[in-house]
């Protein structure tokens, strides 16, 4: 009698793959299906397959070895250092930025790190060349203590807000820290996101009729371009003030595959909060395809997120901000979520992402994610 395959486990690629060597190890034969062979990292629901008669010895090697109860150790580990970086510039925005983030830190017991740079201008006649010394080299020097002596000022008076705020519950309790630094403000915010590897960054914005040169709502959208850690930007006008006040996300898909893997990423900003989310597609022409691929994401997220409260709606529009827009208010949206793949120089010069535009655009927050 033929010895049949039975599923032994579904998991994510990389999960499948570490249980394979582990079991082919002990002389257990392995097949894992379902793997997008293109791109073969973003596969989801990845079917560990052995043979039926190997069933008993993998279910005790699998006992014995716990290897799932270990990286659930790991993770645990890896919570235990949850960082949010809140980049300040010490205005109204920045205040309502730390009043979300604070609140996000205090509901996953994460730690807070507020960030101010400042950037003094220094030109070349400042700079000694050979032995001699330009006049006003020390003026710049002056002009460095200065700028740098107001920050420090600033930023004193801010976190001195910020504990006040938390001393009379306007603030949710959070251990915080800061730093000062001087440099470009986004270079420094990504250089940071490299060196403490936040699980989001939380930045505010002017929101909605600011100007492409308004600076904060600049630097914004240059971190959402670099950043590969997830951006909450925040508009001084946002509806909320606390993350318990967020009661529905609208995810905005493409239909990419890639958009699975951002979903999960954003599962992991949100799960434990129980928001409604509505997968969203903007299309400028109906299209049958598209309802089918929309059924398709439907069913694979009622078997990956059975507990999650979702709904799934294709916008008729051949102006996407504007439909985006309209679906926002009628259907009282809280935050717009969606990917910012990486593209080339010349698609961002010339055709600026989605991400970018609505930031501009918009008094609705924008949670930005990426693969």
């Amino acid at each position: 009698m033929e010895d049949k395959l039975v599923t032994l486990a579904i998991y994510t690629f990389e999960k499948a793959q570490i249980l394979k060597t582990i079991l082919e190890n002990e002389g257990i034969e392995v097949y894992i299906h379902n793997v997008n062979l293109i791109q073969p990292v973003i596969s989801a629901g990845v079917r560990v397959r052995i043979k039926e008669s190997d069933l008993p010895k993998a279910l005790s090697i699998i006992e014995s070895t716990h290897w799932l109860g270990a990286e659930t150790d790991i993770e645990k580990k890896a919570e235990e250092k949850k960082i949010i970086l809140i980049p300040v510039d010490f205005s109204d925005y920045s205040m309502k930025a730390c009043c979300i983030g604070f609140s996000y830190a205090s509901a996953i017991r994460a730690e807070v790190i507020l960030l101010h740079t400042f950037f003094t201008p220094l030109y070349a006649t400042s700079m000694p060349f050979g032995d001699t010394v330009s006049p006003f080299q020390f003026e710049d020097e002056d002009l460095f203590v200065y700028v740098s002596n107001k920050a420090k000022g600033d930023m004193d008076e801010f976190v001195s807000t910020i504990e006040k705020k938390m001393n009379d519950g306007e603030l949710s309790q959070a251990k915080f820290s800061y730093y000062l630094e001087e440099g470009i403000p986004e270079e420094e915010i990504i250089r940071y996101s490299k060196e403490y590897n936040p699980i989001l960054i939380v930045m505010g914005t002017r929101g909605k009729d600011q100007k492409d040169l308004d600076l904060i709502g600049s630097v914004t959208a240059e971190v959402i371009e670099s950043s590969r850690v997830p951006v909450f930007a925040v508009p001084e006008h946002a509806s909320f003030a606390k993350i318990e006040e967020i009661k529905h996300i609208a995810f905005v898909t493409t239909f990419d595959q890639k958009d699975l893997v951002v979903f999960d990423a954003l599962m992991k900003v949100v799960r434990r909060f129980g928001f409604k989310v509505t997968f969203v597609h903007v299309e400028a022409k109906e299209d049958v395809w598209n309802e089918v691929k929309l059924a398709g994401i439907r069913e694979y997220f009622k078997k990956q997120y059975p507990a999650l409260k979702a709904e799934y709606h294709i916008i008729d529009s051949d102006d996407t901000l504007n439909g985006l827009d309209d679906f926002i208010k009628s259907e009282q949206v809280d935050i717009l979520a969606l990917s910012n793949h990486k593209r080339n120089i010349f698609a961002r010069l010339f055709n600026p992402s989605i991400a970018r535009k609505m930031l501009f655009h918009s008094d609705t927050p924008l949670l930005v994610l990426k693969v």
